[in-house]
């Protein structure tokens, strides 16, 4: 499994923001969710991690494309649908065209 310490990390979050909105709904009022106490700060480093999991996910793409530089011509979606399909030749097979015929 590539990044599994990003993949970890990844669910944590996950699990962060579903407290979060969980709490939301549980709040008839949306003014009062917004002036929570620490509703702010919570958000912020949920940011903070999704954008540190983004960019070593990038990193890791990026990886991608210097070894096989024909992903340069596929979207970065498209490469992860790739990547994560590639024991999956009809969903990667979606993609070739834009890899062989650009």
């Amino acid at each position: 499994k590539e990044l599994p310490n990003e993949s970890e990390q990844f669910v944590g979050i996950d699990k962060e923001v579903k407290e979060i909105l969980a709490d939301g709904k549980r709040m008839i009022k949306p003014l009062d969710f917004c002036n929570q106490d620490n509703i702010m700060t919570r958000l912020e480093e949920v940011q903070k991690l999704l954008n540190i999991c983004e960019k070593a996910l990038m990193d890791f793409m990026d990886g991608k494309r210097r070894s096989f530089p024909r992903f340069y011509f596929v979207s970065t979606t498209d490469l992860l649908d790739i990547l994560s399909n590639g024991n999956n030749p009809s969903k990667v097979m979606t993609h070739m065209p834009k890899i062989f015929q650009a």
